[in-house]
Parts: structure tokens; sequence; C-alpha cells
């Protein structure tokens, strides 16, 4: 085996995952059953295997973790401050995930106490610098909105105009027209009507829509 002169540093990827539960925004978090930070509530992630690239141990764990696959993955940012973790010195990839909420069937991993949902203002202190990373990905996600299609990837396989303008109105947190938003979105032909109907109450019952590219986000400016 071949002896290099430098150490060489680990290298992980953590994932920040987010669905729409409950009319709020949620992340997944884990508590860690080991140590550093034992017991601590941390982003889902872990160190990559030697045989597999980045996003194949991106894929991996988010897999691991929500017994989902084939949804939106994007890398967000490296970070590799040298003291970033206590054990060794490890450089973190770090993606992030949207989740239709009827997909998720979320499990702790084989190195996590207890999984669960968290709403973004209820988080508990996270370790690591995991607190920097989603302040990233949130910012990022946000961001996105004005310029892609990336929120629909937090639709299930139907879905009604009022329930996506519900997407947009929770991660923003901020009303929006209705009359303008509807105009908005069918003039960028990412959705197409399935012919199904949906009713609410009293109500006269909703067009459902569905994405025609599932999977693919858009640049839309």
């Amino acid at each position: 085996m071949f002896t290099y002169e430098y150490p060489h540093p680990a290298v992980t990827v953590d994932i920040v995952i987010y669905t729409l539960r409950d009319d709020e925004l949620k992340l997944l978090l884990i508590k860690r059953g080991g140590k550093p930070f034992k017991g601590k509530w941390a982003l889902p992630g872990g160190f990559i295997q030697m045989d597999e690239s980045l996003e194949e141990a991106a894929r991996r764990e988010l897999e691991e973790e929500t017994g989902v696959s084939g949804v939106f993955l994007e890398q967000l940012y490296t970070y590799g401050e040298p003291k970033r973790d206590p054990r060794e010195r490890v450089i973190t990839v770090a993606y992030y995930a949207l989740i239709p909420s009827d997909r998720v069937e979320i499990r702790a991993a084989s190195d996590a106490e207890a999984v669960g949902w968290f709403a973004m203002d209820e988080l508990p202190k996270l370790a690591f610098d995991h607190e920097e990373i989603l302040a990233m990905a949130h910012e990022r996600l946000v961001a996105k909105l004005d310029y892609s299609t990336l929120a629909f990837q937090f639709m299930p396989g139907e879905f009604t105009l009022t329930q996506l303008q519900q997407v947009y109105e929770t991660i923003l947190q901020q009303e929006i027209d209705k009359r303008n938003f509807r105009k908005w979105i069918l003039a960028l032909e990412c959705i197409e009507e399935t012919g199904n109907e949906q009713r609410d109450g009293p109500h006269r019952p909703a067009k459902l829509y569905r994405v025609k590219e599932p999977g693919k986000v858009e640049i839309i400016k």
C-alpha cells in the first residue's frame, strides 16, 4: 500500500432534509448515539465510502434516514474549518434535499438514538457547525423560489393550485395575491391538469395538477 507523505483529512456528507408538514417547513434531525456530541441533535450525514462519489454518499444517507430515493438533492457548500470536528480533520460537503410529505417514512440509522421533524422556529441547539450549514441551506431555499421551480419538489403526485400557493407562502412567510400567483404559475407551463378534481367542504371542486417533469428544477428568470 502506498504511503503518503502528508496526512489526509476525512470527508463526510451532511444533508439538510426539508419537507412540509402541518403547513410548516420542517427539518429532519437525528439525535446522535455516539461521541462526539452524544445525545445532541444534528443533521443526518456520515463518512463517504471509498467506492462512492459525494452525491452517491449523500443519496445513501438520505435513503437510510428517510426511506426515500429519487428526490431533489443539490450540493450546498463545503465546510472545512480545521477544528469543526473534535475527532479529526474532517471536511464536509453539505447537501440539501426536498421531500414531498407523502413520501417520507423516517427511521433512525444505526448511529442515531432518535430521529424527528422540527419546525424552523423550534430547533434545538445543533452539534458541530450544523447551525451554520442550516442557515445557508435555508437562505438558498428562499432565494431559489424567486428564480426557479424548486417549490414544485415539495408537491405530491397531484395537487391544487391553492396547495402550491401554500407552499410558497409557508417558505416565504408572507401572503401572496391569489390571482397573480395563479397567472404566474400557469404561465410557466411546468404543470398540467390531471383531469381530476378535489372537493374541500362546500366549495366547488378544485382542479388537480401535476408537475410535467418531476425531479427537474428549471430556472425561470
